[in-house]
C-alpha cells in the first residue's frame, strides 16, 4: 500500500486537493474562501486529467511527413488541450464571483452567508 502511495503521488495529492476544496465550500460561511475552495476543487479536477493523461515513455504526437507511422507509443494532446480550455474559464468564472462578491460587499457590509440570509429576509 505504502508502495502504490508513493508511485501514485499525483492522485494522493488529487484527493487532498479535492477534499480541502470541497470543506471549503461546505464549510466556511465567508463567499471569498468559498470561491477559493472551488478554485481548489477545480486545480484538483485539472491535476486529476493530466495525471490519469500521462504514458509511461510516450513520445510527442508530431509525426514528420516522411515517416510510415509512429513506431513508438504517442501521448495524446487531447486531456491538457481539455485542461488548458478549462484553466481558461475557471479563470473567468473565478473573476465573475469576485466582482459579484464586490458587489454584495458594498450593498450589504458583509462577505458572511448566514448573515447576507438574515439581511435578505429581513428586506
Amino acid at each position: 500500500m505504502l508502495e502504490l502511495l508513493a508511485t501514485r503521488y499525483a492522485y494522493v495529492a488529487f484527493i487532498v486537493l479535492l477534499s480541502v476544496g470541497l470543506y471549503m465550500v461546505i464549510a466556511s460561511q465567508n463567499l471569498v474562501k468559498k470561491v477559493i475552495g472551488v478554485n481548489l476543487f477545480q486545480t484538483a479536477i485539472f491535476l486529476f486529467f493530466v495525471a490519469s493523461a500521462y504514458v509511461e515513455g510516450g513520445a510527442v504526437p508530431v509525426v514528420p511527413k516522411d515517416s510510415a507511422g509512429p513506431t513508438e507509443v504517442i501521448v495524446s494532446p487531447l486531456p491538457h488541450v481539455i485542461v488548458l480550455t478549462a484553466i481558461v474559464v475557471g479563470v473567468a468564472l473565478t473573476a465573475v464571483g469576485l466582482a459579484l462578491i464586490v458587489r454584495i460587499y458594498t450593498e450589504y457590509g458583509t462577505l458572511r452567508e448566514d448573515v447576507l440570509r438574515e439581511v435578505r429576509s429581513d428586506d
